[in-house]
């Protein structure tokens, strides 16, 4: 059984970010999120993974290389356009051959992994076998209606008027059937090959297609108000540890990773929160559900439910809140402000906050 994992989405909801960095390299607990699908990938068993890039191939093969890092072997699927989830299976045709495969949408995040769906279809492998979980708005989202028995009776992509409430995860298996599928349709009025239309293609063959609702969290992190949401969730099951230095004027509180290098000084952070290597915080006050990642510098200031990237330097800001920033980004403030900023700042950016 092979995995493919579709990393070449160019992420226009998480802009600014994503103008210099890929979606799916955006960290969450200072770990690109692509980096937690290939691990549940391997974790089940798969260790043949291609990944279909787009825009960004150089980044993302910068990031995971040829695979041992993960235990896997990875080989690179270019895609000229992003044209549709069916439509990378298409260009993934001549690489999946006649083998069952996994495809994993690599901006999500399902807490437990995947190992269990993909036993369960290895023992009864059906044509098709989707992913569905209860959402309050299922027009966002492909809809499944499903019968009594798990059996999906149709889908649908993002519905005025959905049949269900079950949205379709970003987890999908087949048999070589689906090739048969992607063949028989055609693109959608969005000009996209839909994996909707190509399972609902399955349904009215007589073909038998699955489900599984899962009933803990999954999330596409495709915006930053969701990024945000699985970082505090990752950040509530990590492992405390005090790897750097923290002063004896300074005070950690709950599930705090201070990792080696970091030094804290004169400050309080308080878990679930994640210090990066060479990171400084002095007189600042960290957490809860924050990640500072590598090499930042942060002073004087208060920092809360956020994801600071890598280089940042935070100086004399106040309260920021709620906010994602890129590498390398410099916010600096007079220090006499009492508002609370909610930040969305691409890599390199500079801004001042007056009071």
């Amino acid at each position: 059984m092979k995995a493919l994992v579709l990393a070449g989405g160019t992420g226009t909801r998480l802009r600014p970010i994503t103008h210099t960095a890929a979606k799916q390299l955006v960290p969450v607990a200072n770990k690109p999120v692509l980096y937690y699908g290939i691990e549940s990938i391997v974790a089940a068993g798969i260790t043949e993974i291609g990944v279909v890039v787009g825009g960004t191939a150089a980044e993302i093969r910068s990031a995971l290389g040829d695979g041992r890092r993960f235990g896997a072997r990875i080989t690179y699927l270019p895609q000229a356009a992003p044209l549709g989830l069916a439509h990378a299976v298409r260009i993934a045709r001549g690489w999946l051959g006649d083998d069952d495969f996994v495809m994993y949408l690599g901006d999500n995040f399902i807490v437990g992994g995947i190992t269990g769906l993909v036993d369960e279809f290895r023992r009864e492998r059906p044509d098709a076998h989707i992913l569905t979980t209860k959402v309050a708005d299922p027009t966002l989202f492909g809809v499944a209606e499903l019968g009594p028995d798990g059996q999906v009776l149709a889908v649908q992509e993002k519905p005025e008027n959905p049949r269900s409430d079950h949205a379709v995860a970003g987890v999908y298996l087949f048999t070589p059937a689906v090739h048969e599928a992607v063949a028989g349709i055609e693109p959608s009025c969005r000009g996209e090959l839909e994996i909707t239309d190509a399972i609902q293609w399955l349904i009215d063959s007589g073909r038998s297609v699955r489900a599984t609702t899962i009933t803990g969290y999954w999330k596409d992190t495709g915006n930053a108000e969701d990024m945000l949401e699985v970082n505090r969730v990752i950040l509530a099951g990590i492992e405390p540890a005090v790897e750097g230095l923290v002063d004896d004027a300074s005070r950690i509180t709950g599930r705090v990773h201070v990792e080696a290098g970091a030094r804290i000084e004169g400050s309080r952070i308080t878990g679930p929160a994640i210090i990066g290597e060479g990171t400084l915080i002095k007189n600042s006050v960290i957490g809860p559900g924050t990640s500072i990642a590598a090499n930042c510098r942060i002073s004087e200031s208060e920092v809360e439910s956020s994801i600071i990237l890598e280089g940042a330097r935070i100086q004399n800001t106040g309260r920021i809140t709620d906010s994602l920033t890129g590498r390398s980004v410099h916010i600096i403030g007079d220090g006499r402000t009492s508002h609370t900023r909610r930040l969305l700042l691409g890599d390199h950016s500079k801004i001042h906050i007056a009071s």
